[in-house]
Parts: C-alpha cells; sequence; structure tokens
C-alpha cells in the first residue's frame, strides 16, 4: 500500500472524473482540522466553474461516489465545498502494519528513475581553520547527501577543497619570509623535504597576517601573485611546499568533520581540476567563448540585451549587464575561483558523468554560480537545470549578524563543538540522565546530545533563513530541539528492553484509541516528508516529521499504556506501534545527520 494521501487522491480523482470533471490537478492533503478528519480535498473549489457546477454539489457527488469506499469510515462535505475524509480503523492499522514490516525504509519509497548526483558542500580552505561558516553548509550538504541515497540515487559527497588559489601565494611567500621554506624555493626538480615545514597552528597564524600584509603592501601582494601562478605552472618546490599545506590542513579538516558525523566520497580539491585547464581554455577559445578584456581574459554569461540595475558608489543607478562576465584567466596569469569551478564541472563530467549537481553554498555566492552555470552551458560542459546553487541563510549572534565570538571575532568550528558538548553534559546532569553509566559512555553520549542540538536548531529551519543561536534553547530536553527528539527514541528504546525482559512481543496492530490513529496517521506522512524534502532539496521538512512523530509518540505513551494494556493482544499491537515509531525516528534523524544513543 502506497502513503495514504497517495491512493485517497487516485479514489477521489477518480470520483471527480466520473463526473466528467478533469481530474488531472486533484490533490488530497491532510485535513487541517483533524478533530474533523484525517484528509480533505478543495478540489471542488476551483473545478466547479469549469463543470459549470456549483462548488458544494460537485463536492457533494463526489463524496456520494466516495461512500461505501471500504478504506474510509467517513465522507463528508463542509463549508462552501470540502470534502472530508475519515480513513477506516482497518486501513489505519494495514498500513501501519506495512510500515512496521519494513524496518529499513520506514514506509518511504525509492524513486522510481535514480539519478547520479554529486553534491559539493562545505568547501573548506587550506590553511584556515574550519570556523561557524562552514557549519550550515557541512550540516545541510551532508543530510541531502543521505536524503537522495535514501531515496536510491547514487551520490558523491564532495568536499571541494579551496586550495589553489591567491592564498596559496600568500603562504609560500610568507613562508619565505620566515625562513621556514628555503629548501623549497629553489629552482628545479628537488628532490624536497619529506617533513612538513609547518604545523598547523604556523599555518592559522601566518595566513591572517600575510593577507592582512598583502592589503597593506602592494611589493608583498605582487610577489604572492607571482608564486600563486607559477604554483599553478608547476614549479615544483612550490608545489611540494603546497602538498604540506594540504596535508597538515586536511587533517585537521578530518577531525572537525568526523566530530560532526560528516563524512566525504570525494575529498577534492580546486587543485584536481588542473590538469583539464589547458584543454578547458583551448576549448573556451576554440569556441570563441573566452575573449580579451581589460588584460584579463573573460567569458560573457549575459544573455544579449539582458541588463539589470546597478547603484554605483555616487547614489546613481545606471544599467548594467545581468550577471557580469566571468572571469577566468586574471591579468597575472592566475586562474580564478570560476576558472577552478568551471574546470571542476568539466572533471566531473568526465570522471562521474552526473545527472545533477548540487552546491549547498552561501547565499551570498549567488551571482558567481549563476556566473559559472552560464559558463558551463555556453560550453556545453552541462545541460540545463544540471547544476543547481542550494544558497542558505546565516547563523547569527542576537544581534541578527552572523555569530562572532564576545570579543568579535570569527568562532572556530572545534570550539563551538567544545562549548556544545559543555553544555550538553550540564544538562544531561541538570536532568540526572546517565548518572549510573561508565564515564565513557556518559561522554559519548554528551557529544550526541550536542552534535543533535546543533544539527537539528539549524535543520528545523528552512535552508534559505537565517536563525539566531542560542545554546540554552538548543540543547534543551524540553521543546522542538534535537536533545529533546533523542529523549524520546531512548524512552522507546527502553520500552522495547522493558518488554523483551517481561517476554511480551510485537504483534498484529489494531487500531482502536484516537492515540493510536494519531500515531498511525503521522506514520504515514513520512514518506510525503521525505519525497517533498527531497524535491524541495529542504531538510527542514524531515525535521518537522521527525518532531511531529516524537510529539504523536509521546501523547500515545501516555493515553495508551502499553506494557499493562488490558489483555495480550493491545500489549502486543501498541508494542509494534512504539517499534515502528522508533524505526522512522530513527531513520528520519539519521537522514538529518543525527545518531541515537542506546540509553541515557
Amino acid at each position: 500500500m502506497s502513503a495514504l494521501r497517495t491512493v485517497l487522491g487516485e479514489a477521489v480523482a477518480a470520483a471527480f472524473a466520473a463526473e466528467g470533471v478533469d481530474a488531472s490537478a486533484v490533490r488530497v492533503t491532510a485535513s487541517d482540522r483533524p478533530d474533523l478528519a484525517d484528509f480533505q480535498s478543495n478540489a471542488a473549489l476551483s473545478l466547479a466553474k469549469a463543470a459549470g457546477a456549483n462548488p458544494r454539489d460537485l463536492a457533494g457527488r463526489v463524496a456520494a461516489r466516495l461512500e461505501g469506499d471500504p478504506r474510509l469510515a467517513a465522507v463528508d462535505v463542509a463549508g462552501p465545498g470540502f470534502i472530508n475524509l475519515r480513513v477506516a480503523d482497518g486501513t489505519l492499522a494495514a498500513r501501519a502494519a506495512e510500515v512496521a514490516s519494513d524496518l529499513h525504509r520506514t514506509g518511504a519509497a525509492a524513486v522510481d528513475e535514480p539519478r547520479r548526483v554529486v553534491i559539493d558542500y562545505a568547501g573548506p580552505n587550506v590553511a584556515k581553520p574550519m570556523h561557524v561558516g562552514h557549519l550550515r553548509s557541512s550540516i545541510i550538504g551532508e543530510s541531502l547527501k543521505r536524503l537522495f541515497r535514501f531515496r536510491g540515487d547514487t551520490v558523491w559527497g564532495d568536499a571541494h577543497f579551496g586550495d589553489w588559489g591567491f592564498q596559496m601565494g600568500l603562504l609560500i611567500v610568507a613562508c619565505a619570509d620566515e625562513g621556514r621554506a628555503s629548501a623549497f624555493m629553489i629552482d628545479g626538480d628537488g628532490p624536497f623535504p619529506a617533513e612538513s615545514p609547518v604545523t598547523l597552528d604556523d599555518l592559522e597564524r601566518l595566513y591572517p597576517a600575510a593577507a592582512a600584509r598583502a592589503k597593506e603592501d602592494a611589493g608583498f601582494r605582487d610577489r604572492a601573485r607571482k608564486a600563486t601562478a607559477e604554483l599553478q605552472a608547476g614549479r615544483a618546490g612550490y608545489r611540494a611546499l603546497w602538498a604540506h599545506f594540504v596535508a597538515v590542513s586536511r587533517g585537521a579538516l578530518q577531525r572537525e568533520f568526523g566530530a560532526l558525523g560528516v563524512t566525504f566520497d570525494l575529498w577534492n580539491g580546486e587543485s584536481d581540476a588542473d590538469p583539464l585547464m589547458p584543454e578547458m581554455i583551448a576549448h573556451l577559445e576554440a569556441t570563441g567563448l573566452l575573449v580579451e578584456d581589460d588584460g584579463a581574459r573573460v567569458v560573457h554569461v549575459a544573455r544579449p540585451g539582458e541588463t539589470r540595475k546597478k547603484k554605483l558608489a555616487d547614489g546613481s543607478v545606471v544599467e548594467a549587464p545581468s550577471p557580469p562576465p566571468l572571469l577566468v584567466i586574471s591579468s597575472e596569469g592566475s586562474a580564478m575561483y570560476g576558472t577552478t569551478d568551471l574546470a571542476t564541472i568539466l572533471d566531473r563530467r568526465k570522471s562521474l558523468d552526473p545527472d545533477l549537481i548540487l552546491y549547498v553554498v552561501d547565499e551570498r555566492q549567488a551571482e558567481h554560480f549563476e556566473q559559472v552555470f552560464r559558463a558551463a552551458h555556453l560550453a556545453g560542459y552541462a545541460p540545463e537545470g544540471s547544476l543547481q546553487h542550494l544558497g542558505f541563510g546565516t547563523m547569527n549572534g542576537p544581534d541578527g549578524k552572523p555569530f562572532k565570538t564576545r570579543a568579535g571575532g570569527v568562532l572556530k568550528l572545534h570550539d563551538l563543538i567544545t562549548m556544545a558538548t559543555d553544555k550538553a553534559r550540564e544538562r544531561l546532569r541538570e536532568a540526572e540522565l546517565g548518572d549510573d553509566l561508565p564515564a565513557e559512555e556518559f561522554e559519548d553520549i554528551a557529544h550526541k546530545v550536542a552534535v543533535a542540538a546543533l544539527k537539528f536548531a539549524d535543520l528545523s529551519n528552512a535552508r534559505t533563513t537565517s536563525y539566531v543561536f542560542d545554546l540554552d534553547r538548543f540543547t534543551s530536553f524540553e521543546g522542538r530541539t534535537g536533545p529533546y527528539l533523542l529523549y524520546q527514541a531512548v524512552r522507546i528504546k527502553s520500552l522495547l528492553r522493558k518488554a523483551a525482559g517481561q517476554g511480551v512481543s510485537t504483534g498484529s496492530i489494531a487500531i482502536a484509541e484516537p492515540a493510536e490513529r494519531d500515531l498511525a496517521l503521522t506514520l504515514d506522512a513520512f514518506e510525503q516528508a521525505v519525497d517533498e524534502a527531497y524535491a524541495k532539496r529542504a531538510p527542514h521538512l524531515l525535521a518537522e516529521h521527525a518532531y511531529r512523530l516524537a510529539q504523536s509518540f509521546s501523547k500515545f505513551y501516555a493515553a495508551c499504556p502499553v506494557l499493562v494494556a488490558p489483555d495480550a493482544a493491545a500489549r502486543s499491537s501498541r508494542l509494534a506501534l512504539a517499534e515502528a515509531a522508533l524505526a522512522q525516528l530513527e531513520t528520519a534523524l539519521d537522514l538529518l545527520g543525527i545518531e541515537t544513543p542506546e540509553r541515557m
């Protein structure tokens, strides 16, 4: 059986068609008045005019055709033509049993036509520590990767390092000026030292100092630009030094990603597209797309006659091309971010041949990706619609601005995770949870609670919106939080262990009580949540379902005692509902990248 909304939608559409009405747009949705009905259809309101009928009369005729359907306990018409549907208890029981019997998919089907998908997320830079600005991309990208795989797609998650731009030239020159990299400064093919001349701490100190100096010192800036061009041109000593930068940074990045439960199939960087640069440049030249522009080389991506309004520094507004050209080669001869992004598309096309590439990157990069995507379409590297930028809002402080430390600096991701874990540990002790557990297990639970707090706080918001960071609220075991969901999952696990200890096993599901109906309907709604989250690239819809499911189970648990149910059949039925709820809740949480502990 498919989701009830689907099968009932088909039944209602057939009834409208039998009345001679075009039923292609007929839909059934969950009722906004659950006290009156489980599902509803408003189709009569929109279709009556074309059918030359009164909406309520048309709805009445459709309702009459649905009467007697064994899947429905009641059909009635409300207001100007709303069709209300109440599902029969037996139908609900059958659907709940179907969900319970599939503890892997828990009621959500796979797609009919799987695709090959690359998800580009995180985008950390070599030599820079990960900070809170990387949090949303990592969390959202990881969730989408899991969701698309769950739906049946073949998916590659790519970290896509920033390892090939101007910051590399800055570091090379900064190391040389400190006398750290003399052995790498010589011409020729080496050999060069196998031991890194820098640590992560060195890189974290050198880069910001070099970036600041480049803004003030034109000579230093020019040397760094030259070093960048020579690195990209293949100078052996610079390549060897750069490899140490990458290796040192990658170790730290893997630590931070691992702490968040974020993994990648590809640890590629901008540099991995470098071998394709000559081929790509030659192709862009041959097709006439690459043109000279004030000493640089660009691809014009604006369509003929396409303009936008641009505000100048003096406040005046002028018409300008929309969007501006993609800068491919700078006047110094260096490849730019857009160049490597374009070459990466070509590389992925050749090596993976994906149907879809999703870029989970800050909304503020929208224009950059529009330029790159248009250039890729013009060059024939990707079909229209196969490249999508999934922008997102920012995590803000109480002042509504991007979150900073108290001192006004950018908070490192490692420090954020530590803060959250400390707060989770405090919350657990306040609630007297885990007091009797070994210290090692308690610490593991505290980390899981911290990650759940951070991830759910992020993913429960629509991707495109910003939100305010509030660690006290995020780590609460009450309300719409990750820790609350973990607590409900652990609660069900405890129930199942007690049932096993008492010899109670699951059995046939029967629906009799209102709380049982509510839980069965919520279990049924998972397929819709998964389908819409997948179609809209919107993990918050999964988060909403997980929270509704936890609430529904909590009400069921209070209203329908399991182990002290009036008879063995009721105990087995309710235990089966509880087990199905746990499986679906853990599935939803896993799609959000949240791991549940066994106990607290």
